[in-house]
């Protein structure tokens, strides 16, 4: 996997507007989310809102520094709402 990808490809969908950051937005959300990307550090509320999203079937992946990721300060879950910047980041992970 590509750190800098990644980044960008996180970066790209953030000034989008196809990124919601943090566990309190993301356990409110209703509508369709395509991918989740959590710290391997996050606590134990961030892990219950990553469980109740798998159960919907949503793919998550698990990175180190997601905050570095970001550039958001302590940033430790984020929901990506696009569709194909999901596959595209989904393959990152596959290669």
């Amino acid at each position: 996997m590509d750190k800098f990808k990644l980044q960008n490809y996180i970066n790209i969908a953030k000034k989008a507007g196809y990124v919601i950051i943090g566990s309190d937005k993301l356990s409110d959300y209703n509508k369709k989310l395509y991918l989740l990307i959590y710290d391997k550090s996050a606590q134990t509320n961030t892990l219950k809102v990553v469980n109740k999203l798998q159960l919907k079937g949503i793919p998550i992946i698990n990175v180190d520094n997601l905050a570095e990721l970001t550039s958001i300060n302590n940033c430790k879950i984020i929901g990506i709402k696009n569709k194909s910047l999901s596959e595209i980041i989904l393959k990152l992970f596959q290669e």
